[in-house]
């Protein structure tokens, strides 16, 4: 009896017990400081990535495109607080974007105010226009709610468009007069500060939009989602959280508009089409609606594909292939359309799911021990 209980093979450990995995816990918490220092430093790497980038990585034109796809994954986080975390499907988030662009646009470029003050303005008188549409709009629930922010992102749509004012500039956009602004962000070889502005933008939204899913507040907002009723039972007014939701969201998208007309030097009409609304839900959706990172991911992988394609589409290569395929290739849109379905066929939880799905094969692969 004794030989055989000394004999007899361990136990097997559970992962969760293993040393390997106890460090790689311990890790987590981490990582998104390590992956904020890293994007810190890109400006200092003259590494070249042939075919993702046309130049180095500290080249000015890619420090663009990265900033620009930083703010866009700062926005889908914003709008995944509205739509993945609360279940709101708004058709007119863009309009608050717009605000924000337009805002800080006007008041530089017309009324001549300091950049501090233009911003401050414009993220101020946004979040009060969220609030106010929203306090509309919330009396609405499900499919008259998105038509009810579609219609008030078509007015604003509209008002751009005609030169409300003379300030707008039409549909020619009202580039911005940087005589006024900070000499560090103004130039092509200041375009690393508008990158460090556009990761400190992003690094805000996920921080806001953790904590509050974190908190009470984020809990009642999700129990919105999964059943608003229930809410209603336990004595809380639904409408003052969706409300709150509504607003932050909106504000943290004015605060978006804010960086991209400094990285773009300018407004121009397309950022309050509701285009550019169904832009964000894809981004929400190809990242994973209801998670920390997904829509970050999504929202810089569409925006990435989004201006490559372009430069793709007009290749060399793509007029060398056969009409049938040259003529679908050339077009940004069928390709991001394509690369959608494909994600949403394969990987329905978008892009966030890929740790779950791919576990199996992790645990496949892993060595006996």
């Amino acid at each position: 009896m004794t030989d055989q209980m000394v004999d007899a093979p361990p136990a097997a450990v559970p992962a969760e017990l293993t040393p390997g995995h106890s460090r790689w816990h311990g890790l987590r918490p981490w990582l998104p400081l390590v992956a904020l220092a890293v994007a810190a430093i890109v400006p200092y790497s003259t590494l070249v990535l042939p075919g993702i980038f046309e130049g180095p990585l500290n080249s000015p034109g890619t420090l663009q495109l990265l900033a620009v796809c930083l703010v866009f994954g700062g926005l889908a986080a914003g709008y995944d607080l509205l739509f993945g975390r609360t279940g709101m499907l708004s058709f007119g988030h863009a309009l608050y974007f717009a605000a924000g662009v337009y805002g800080t646009d006007i008041l530089v470029t017309r009324a001549g105010l300091p950049l501090w003050q233009a911003g401050l303005f414009a993220v101020v008188g946004a979040t009060t226009l969220a609030a106010l549409l929203g306090a509309v709009a919330l009396r609405t629930v499900g499919i008259a709610f998105a038509m009810v922010t579609l219609a008030f992102a078509q007015v604003g749509a509209i008002l751009v468009a005609r030169n409300f004012g003379g300030w707008t500039g039409g549909e020619e956009g009202l580039p911005l007069d940087v005589s006024g602004l900070p000499p560090a962000l103004v130039g092509v070889t200041n375009t690393v500060n508008l990158y460090w502005l556009a990761l400190a933008y992003l690094a805000l939204v996920v921080f806001v939009v953790h904590r509050v899913s974190g908190s009470p507040t984020g809990r009642v907002l999700a129990g919105l989602r999964d059943d608003e009723r229930r809410i209603g039972v336990l004595g809380l007014d639904p409408y003052r959280f969706k409300l709150v939701a509504f607003t932050l969201s909106g504000g943290l998208a004015s605060a978006g508009g804010v960086v991209y007309c400094l990285i773009v030097g300018g407004a121009s009409p397309h950022v309050t089409s509701s285009e550019l609304t169904l832009s964000l839900l894809v981004m929400v959706v190809l990242g994973g609606p209801g998670t920390r990172w997904g829509p970050v991911l999504g929202g810089v992988l569409y925006m990435y594909l989004d201006h490559r394609l372009t430069a793709f589409g007009a290749s060399d290569a793509v007029d060398a292939l056969p009409a049938v395929l040259s003529a679908p290739l050339s077009q940004p849109l069928f390709v991001l359309g394509t690369v959608f379905i494909l994600a949403v066929y394969f990987f329905p939880g978008g892009l966030a799911s890929l740790t779950t799905r791919l576990a199996p094969l992790r645990k496949a692969l892993r060595p006996p021990r």
